[in-house]
C-alpha cells in the first residue's frame, strides 16, 4: 500500500474521521501549535491558552485527528452572570478551512451553551473575515448596525454579534 499523497496532494491522513471533544491539559501545547497556525497575526500566548483552559475547561472544544493531531478548536468564556458566554475564539487550521469543520465546532458548543442555560452568546469578528461573518449569520447570529472602530487597540475594528438561544 502506497503512503504517497492522494492526487489533490493532501496526505492520506486528512481522510480520516475527525472527532470534537473537550480539551485535556495534555492538549495544551497542541492548542499553542494550532492556535499559531490559524491566528499567524495574533495567536495567544501559551500562559494565556493555559489560564484560559484553567477558566473554562468545559467550554474549550478541539477537533481531534488522532495521529494527525488537533485541526480546529473553540473556546467560549463565562462571565459571572452565566446566562452570557463569549465565543472567544473559533480556528481551524488552513488546510481543514472549507469543510465545515467551523460549523460543527459551533453547533456543539451552542448545544453545550443551551445545557447550561445560557440565553445569549456574543463574538467578535473582524469586519473584512466575510467567511466567518457568513457562518455567523447562517448560525443565527445577528450583526450589530457597524463594526466597533478600535476595537482591540487602534486599526483593530471589530463587528460584534449576538445569537439569542
Amino acid at each position: 500500500m502506497s503512503t504517497l499523497p492522494t492526487d489533490d496532494s493532501r496526505p492520506p491522513t486528512m481522510d480520516r474521521p475527525l472527532h470534537i471533544r473537550q480539551v485535556e491539559e495534555a492538549d495544551l501545547p497542541e492548542l499553542v501549535r494550532l492556535d499559531a497556525e490559524a491566528f499567524p497575526e495574533g495567536p495567544y500566548p501559551f500562559f494565556t491558552l493555559r489560564q484560559l483552559f484553567d477558566l473554562y475547561p468545559d467550554h474549550l472544544l478541539v477537533l481531534d485527528g488522532g495521529e494527525s493531531g488537533l485541526h480546529g478548536y473553540v473556546l467560549v468564556g463565562m462571565p459571572r452572570d452565566a446566562g452570557r458566554g463569549w465565543i472567544l475564539s473559533l480556528g481551524v487550521t488552513r488546510d481543514r478551512r472549507g469543510r465545515g469543520h467551523g460549523r460543527q465546532l459551533m453547533r456543539e458548543v451552542l448545544r453545550r451553551l443551551r445545557d447550561d442555560a445560557v440565553h445569549e452568546v456574543l463574538l467578535t469578528v473582524e469586519p473584512a473575515n466575510t467567511a466567518a461573518i457568513e457562518l455567523y449569520r447562517s448560525l443565527g447570529f445577528l450583526a450589530e448596525s457597524a463594526p466597533r472602530k478600535d476595537y482591540f487597540g487602534p486599526g483593530a475594528d471589530r463587528l460584534v454579534m449576538t445569537l439569542h438561544l
